[in-house]
């Protein structure tokens, strides 16, 4: 493309035409930027191209974009989200298109689960699907469960923006571009009015896959959530101008109130923290009748002390006795899972696991070449080494690249000769992956139904390692809180508690000790 007033800044590398364009906006996100493009360059749909939209940053995202020679790059002078995303959507030649934010990224799978919604309803101007939250670092953080809508996409979308985030969407660019882009007068909430102008004349359709991260931090425009709360009601005053229908108009009106209910609950949460009058009176302003409505919860919890009803927790027998393996996924496998994917680049090479390989080859995969398992009973199935990592002077040193030890070391009653057994069999750069109970009923499902013999806090673990592997070389974290504590020791399973309920951590309730240590 030659340069023009309009892109007054030459392109740099020309996009081919591909069935799907990726268009990565960024505005000073360069630290973001490469996992961004990763994310679309790791798709599994065969026929994608990529291109980075540079928002006038003055950050390092010309160098970025710039290490992937097949990834095209425009830039323009700062103009806005929507702007930055109607420039990637004149410049894209695929036949349809997706937006991802520069800190955001998309799963493998993302451009084929959408393309195959679209085959399934080719009569939509766009499909969606599911995302995760993730926290800065990348790890896992707490996403509300999805809102499946069937049917009404409009009417629903006037009620809330139950899509979420805008890289889960994957439009066909021909209606985009027909219904005018994005508006570019909206500062924020420009993909909500989107959605609604293309649901107003077109059908949508949602899928189940999960198809992207959403990154959490400090910079979010989302964490600005009385400005959030102005945009979405200019984008619900503005869409009100074409609603014709009177069952619209009282969709409108609930999104109102919806909106109001949701950014007030947060901006009350954050008051929580400084209880500055002139910031209550503002949220008053904004949601008077939700103010109103804690004040007087406050009130009658002064008053009158809480009663808790036991229902049918007021019993002396667990639920179960088999940990939550009966109902479902046990909610300490729950974190040990979280953990380990978390940390899952360190599982490589030669790899030895306790007790057995699944985990290994779940979160490990093509990474490992080669498996070792450990067992201290002899004729264990599919066990290559027998042997008690407090007297396993037969393996060799610095033999591994990764150890798994999940749940384990409270079986073994010489806890300091384990963990330099560990250090010694571990190869220089190589990593322990620990597990540990803190909140437990006893264990004796073991092969000696005795040797359950030590419980774990994040303090004592992190101490127990770093004696052997020195204290920079040690992580060490708890998972868990009260709720979780009580449903695990009750034999309750991980899907019986919502995942806010399960990802809430707090450190007076340690459920879980989960360490990290390289020697």
């Amino acid at each position: 493309m030659r340069p023009t007033a309009e892109y007054p800044v030459p392109l740099l590398r020309v996009v081919t035409p591909a069935t799907v364009t990726i268009v990565i906006v960024c505005y000073n996100q360069a630290r973001y930027l490469r996992e961004a493009i990763e994310s679309a360059l790791a798709q599994t749909h065969p026929s994608v191209d990529i291109l980075v939209v540079d928002d006038g940053s003055t950050d390092e995202t010309a160098s970025v974009a710039a290490a992937f020679p097949g990834v095209g790059y425009v830039c323009q002078a700062n103009r806005g989200l929507a702007a930055a995303r109607n420039t990637g959507l004149r410049i894209a030649s695929g036949e349809s298109v997706v937006f991802l934010d520069a800190d955001d990224k998309l799963l493998p799978g993302a451009i084929e689960a959408g393309i195959e919604c679209f085959g399934r309803h080719p009569e939509c101007a766009f499909v969606y699907g599911g995302y995760r939250n993730i926290f800065d670092d990348g790890s896992p953080a707490p996403t509300l469960p999805p809102q499946p809508v069937m049917s009404d996409h409009y009417a629903r979308l006037l009620q809330g923006n139950f899509i979420g985030m805008h890289g889960a969407v994957l439009y066909r660019r021909e209606i985009l571009a027909a219904v005018g882009g994005f508006n570019e007068a909206l500062r924020a909430c420009e993909d909500y009015e989107l959605y609604l102008r293309i649901a107003r004349r077109h059908a949508i359709h949602g899928h189940p896959s999960v198809v992207a991260e959403y990154r959490q931090h400090d910079t979010n425009m989302s964490r600005d959530y009385t400005f959030m709360l102005r945009s979405a009601l200019a984008v619900l005053a503005l869409e009100r101008n074409s609603i014709q229908e009177r069952r619209h108009r009282r969709a409108a009106r609930t999104g109102v109130r919806v909106w109001k209910e949701y950014y007030g609950a947060l901006l009350l949460e954050e008051w929580q923290g400084n209880r500055n009058r002139r910031d209550l009176l503002k949220i008053f302003r904004i949601w008077p009748a939700g103010v109103l409505r804690k004040a007087a919860a406050a009130l009658t919890r002064r008053l009158k002390p809480r009663r808790v009803r036991f229902g049918s927790l007021r019993r002396t027998e667990p639920v179960s006795r088999q940990f939550g393996f009966d109902r479902g996924l046990p909610v300490d496998r729950h974190y040990i899972e979280a953990f380990l994917c978390r940390h899952a680049e360190d599982i490589q090479g030669h790899v030895l696991e306790i007790g057995d390989d699944s985990y290994s080859r779940r979160f490990g995969a093509k990474r490992i070449t080669r498996q070792d398992i450990l067992h201290v009973v002899p004729d264990s199935p599919g066990a290559t080494i027998i042997a008690d990592l407090a007297n396993a002077t037969d393996i060799p040193s610095e033999e591994f690249d990764c150890i798994i030890l999940t749940q384990t070391l409270h079986y073994i009653f010489d806890l300091q000769t384990a963990i330099d057994t560990l250090h010694r069999i571990l190869k220089p750069g190589g990593t322990v992956l620990a597990t540990l109970p803190g909140i437990s009923a006893v264990c004796r499902d073991q092969h000696d139904r005795d040797s359950d013999c030590w419980r774990f806090t994040a303090a004592s673990a992190r101490r127990l390692f770093a004696a052997v592997f020195g204290s920079p070389n040690v992580e060490a974290r708890s998972y868990g809180n009260v709720l979780s504590a009580i449903a695990f020791l009750e034999g309750l399973a991980a899907e019986e508690l919502r995942p806010e309920e399960l990802d809430h951590h707090d450190p007076d309730y340690q459920l879980t000790i989960a360490v990290r240590a390289v020697k």
